[in-house]
C-alpha cells in the first residue's frame, strides 16, 4: 500500500480570487487566473522526495453553476501540473466534485468519496496519510476517513473554535502555508 497526502487546491495550492466590486473569494475560472501560492513547488518537492503521492481532491462548484466547463476546469489543472512542472515537482492525482452543497452527492467534501476514489485508485493506506487544506470541511473530510494528520492553513480565529468545539473535530495542526505542513510531515515521518 502507499501512503499520500491529500491537498485542497484553492487556497492550498492556489490563490483564491477576489472578485471585483464584489469583494467575493472565487477559484480561478481560467488558465490565467491561476497563480501558485508562494512555495508550493517547495512543499510538493518534499513530498514528492519521501514518495508520498500526491493527491489533489477539490470541491468545484462553478461547474455545476455553470461558471465553469469541465474543459475549462481541465485547462486550469493543466497549467498547474505545467507550473509544478516547470519546478521539477508534480501530483499524482486530480479529483474533483462538480457538484453544489444542495446536490448532497459523496464526493463533495466535507463527504469522503473524492479520497476513497484516490485511495482505491492508488492503492492507499488512508492511516498513514495526510491532509492539508484551508477550510474545516477538508480536515473532515480527512478525519472522516481517519487520516493519520490533518493540518488547516490559516489564521485561528474565535469562531473556527467554537465550530471545532460544537462538531467533536479539529485539525491535529493549524499552518500559516503548506510548506510548513510538508516540513512538520516529513518530521512525523522521520519519527516512524
Amino acid at each position: 500500500m502507499n501512503n499520500a497526502v491529500f491537498l485542497d487546491r484553492d487556497g492550498t495550492i492556489n490563490e483564491i480570487i477576489v472578485v471585483p466590486d464584489l469583494g467575493i473569494l472565487e477559484s480561478p475560472l481560467t488558465p490565467e487566473q491561476f497563480k501558485l501560492l508562494p512555495h508550493v513547488p517547495e512543499a510538493i518537492g518534499i513530498f514528492n522526495r519521501l514518495g508520498l503521492k500526491v493527491i489533489t481532491v477539490s470541491n468545484q462548484p462553478a461547474v455545476a453553476k455553470g461558471k465553469l466547463t469541465p474543459s475549462g476546469l481541465e485547462a486550469i489543472r493543466h497549467k498547474m501540473a505545467e507550473d509544478l512542472r516547470k519546478e521539477n515537482v508534480y501530483i499524482d492525482g486530480d479529483y474533483y466534485c462538480y457538484h453544489t452543497s444542495l446536490d448532497n452527492c459523496n464526493c463533495r467534501k466535507p463527504k469522503s468519496g473524492l479520497l476513497l476514489q484516490a485511495a482505491k485508485d492508488f492503492d492507499l493506506n488512508l492511516r498513514e496519510s495526510y491532509l492539508v487544506g484551508d477550510s474545516l470541511v477538508d480536515i473532515k473530510a480527512g478525519t472522516s476517513v481517519n487520516c493519520r494528520r490533518t493540518f488547516l492553513i490559516g489564521s485561528l480565529k474565535c469562531d473556527l473554535c467554537k465550530l471545532m468545539e460544537k462538531d467533536g473535530f479539529k485539525p491535529d495542526f493549524i499552518v500559516p502555508n503548506l510548506l510548513e505542513a510538508a516540513k512538520m510531515i516529513e518530521k512525523d515521518m522521520e519519527g516512524t
